[in-house]
């Protein structure tokens, strides 16, 4: 008996040992990387001014762009086509140097019913952009941003992969954060972060972007955003972070509004013949004089195209004074979007070139 009951003490022994090799055996679950960025150190340099930093102005912003609340809140246009397009907007304050934050919040998220076969979508991308380039994330390569499907943009080159889940509206908030401390061992990049914790690694910014003003740039088509500049942050963050608002002077760039001729706004006809270089001219017009905006089925075909739409048809049209827009998208289609732009352009304080060459051409269409 005796004999039976120490055979059977090391069958129990022998089975806890098994136990526990295969315990050891279990691969063990990865620790969360721990977050590297440090508290901001004490800066008692000179801030800019309060309010300075502003957004959804002529002109670094799209037609469609309603600012409400003082900037505070993004709206945009959402019938007549414009439902179609994205918003775009850039702020007139650009980081230089050193680290600092933005957040919005998705307030309002619309879900239009369209009888046509292309359907209104909702989303919106947030990011860095550089002053005079595009103001579309993904159009370009001195832009990034992270958009609300997930993924992340850089260069022009999108992720294959998400980045970080999509954007939940109403409840989560989003932060920004652009890290050009080159003490910091994430020098030079952009990272995501909702309700204050990190949801993405950070990442680099392209070669194009290093050493130039970057600039906050929010996308946004069917929603309404809340900005956050600052001072002070709405969601805690796992470490000290000054906002934009609170920026040093030294740090960041401020772009000053161009000024109109005599403070009037100003809608120019150019007079030109066709197939004689016009779009051209007008390229590098607009170049030279950034606080002009285009009105012309071109600059609808290329907002439309920006915005995500595709085309039916995979060549450019031969003639830019009205191009075939193929979006199977009926008031693009049938120019119905540019009787909405005109009802309000004259309400926006904007400069205009109105580029239609045989319309130009005739003295009574230009009344």
């Amino acid at each position: 008996e005796e004999d039976e009951e120490e055979e059977e003490k090391e069958e129990v022994k022998d089975e806890e040992m098994k136990e526990e090799e295969k315990e050891e055996e279990k691969p063990q679950e990865p620790e969360e990387p721990k977050e590297v960025e440090g508290d901001s150190p004490a800066d008692g340099r000179t801030r800019i001014a309060a309010g300075a930093v502003t957004i959804g102005n002529a002109p670094d912003s799209t037609l469609n762009v309603m600012p409400a609340n003082s900037g505070k809140v993004l709206m945009s246009l959402g019938d007549g086509g414009f439902q179609h397009l994205a918003a775009a907007a850039r702020a007139n304050v650009g980081v230089m140097s050193g680290r600092y934050l933005f957040e919005v919040r998705v307030v309002e998220s619309k879900f239009l019913h369209d009888a046509g076969k292309v359907k209104p979508r909702q989303n919106c991308c947030l990011g860095f952009s550089t002053k005079g380039s595009s103001l579309f994330l993904g159009d370009g390569a001195e832009n990034v941003g992270f958009d609300s499907d997930g993924h992340f943009v850089g260069g022009g080159q999108w992720s294959q992969s998400r980045v970080s889940e999509r954007f939940s509206p109403y409840t989560s908030l989003y932060g920004v954060l652009l890290n050009l401390d080159s003490s910091s061992p994430n020098f030079n990049t952009v990272s995501l972060f909702c309700d204050g914790i990190r949801v993405c690694k950070p990442q680099l910014l392209p070669e194009s972007m290093r050493g130039k003003a970057l600039f906050p740039t929010v996308n946004y088509k069917n929603m309404s955003l809340h900005i956050n500049f600052g001072p002070t942050t709405l969601a805690p963050m796992p470490f000290t972070c000054r906002m934009l608002a609170d920026a040093a002077a030294a740090d960041v760039q401020v772009a000053e509004p161009p000024k109109a001729v005599a403070d009037k706004h100003e809608v120019l006809f150019p007079v030109c013949l066709p197939n004689e270089g016009t779009f051209d001219w007008l390229d590098g017009f607009l170049r030279e004089n950034p606080r002009y905006a285009e009105l012309s089925n071109r600059a609808v075909l290329n907002w439309g195209v920006k915005s995500g739409l595709y085309r039916q048809r995979t060549t450019w049209p031969s003639c830019n004074d009205k191009p075939s827009m193929d979006f199977g998208i009926r008031e693009l289609d049938d120019y119905i979007l540019q009787g909405s732009i005109q009802s309000v352009a004259p309400m926006l304080q904007r400069d205009y070139v109105i580029m239609e060459i045989r319309n130009n051409l005739i003295a009574e269409e230009r009344k």
